[in-house]
This record gives C-alpha cells, sequence and structure tokens, in this order.
C-alpha cells in the first residue's frame, strides 16, 4: 500500500493482525489520518513501512500468502481514496505458471550449453586479410 503525501512529517505507521493505521502532516502541516481494517489477517511481524519524500510504503503480508482476496478492506463497499497500482500488480495464479516455464526454458538452455560438441573450424579465417580490411576502412 502506498499513501502519497509529500513532504509529510509526523509520520506513525501501525500494522496490526487485522489493521493499518496511518497518520501524519502533510506539507502544509494539515493532519491526514487513516484506518484500514483489512479483509483477513495478515502477518503483522512480517511487515514493514518505508518513507520517501514523495509517499508512504507499506508492505503488508498476508497471513495466508496463496489465497487472493476479493478486495483489500474488510466492508464491501470500496472507498473512493482508495486504487490499484496496476504497475504493482502480480496474478498469484499466473506466477506459478510463468515460474515453472521459465525454470523449463532455462533447463532447455543448459542442457544446450552441456551438450559437448567438437568447436566450429576456423581453418577460413584470414586473419591478415581482416584486418588490412579494417585499417583501410
Amino acid at each position: 500500500m502506498e499513501f502519497c503525501v509529500e513532504d509529510s512529517t509526523d509520520v506513525h505507521v501501525l500494522i496490526e493482525d487485522h489493521r493499518i493505521v496511518f497518520s501524519c502532516r502533510n506539507a502544509d502541516g494539515v493532519e491526514l489520518y487513516n484506518e484500514i481494517e483489512f479483509y483477513a489477517k495478515v502477518n503483522s511481524k512480517d511487515s514493514q513501512d518505508k518513507r520517501s519524500g514523495r509517499s508512504i510504503t507499506c508492505f503488508v503480508r498476508k497471513w495466508k500468502e496463496k489465497v487472493a482476496w476479493p478486495r483489500l478492506t474488510k466492508e464491501d463497499i470500496k472507498p473512493v481514496w482508495l486504487s490499484v497500482d496496476f504497475d504493482n500488480w502480480r496474478d498469484w495464479e499466473g506466477d506459478e505458471e510463468v515460474e515453472l516455464a521459465q525454470v523449463e526454458h532455462y533447463a532447455e538452455l543448459l542442457s544446450k550449453v552441456q551438450a559437448k560438441r567438437p568447436p566450429p573450424a576456423m581453418d577460413d579465417l584470414d586473419d591478415d586479410s581482416d584486418s588490412a580490411d579494417a585499417t583501410s576502412n
């Protein structure tokens, strides 16, 4: 999750098993507060936050990692200020298939590299003519 607040001060992030509480002051000194009840339990001990000049990013790990949530919040109503960052979207079901295909591809490449073949013949190369052509151009 990312809270976009430029030049934030007095940042407080509390990540609990069922909610996150966020508060800070923006550049104008206005206090901002948000509390989100998660759809399901998260691993608060393995979650963290990181502050930059433009935002506060919270990395929240689900308690059950391979289980998809239909939404972030416990409530069925989507808040107007909440949106999905599709640049960082991960489809957990598709990832396993993609990773498996990559592993198979690399295994195939390795088998080709490990197959020992005689080196290519290089007797048709003429060092003198190549270097003379390269220096004359």
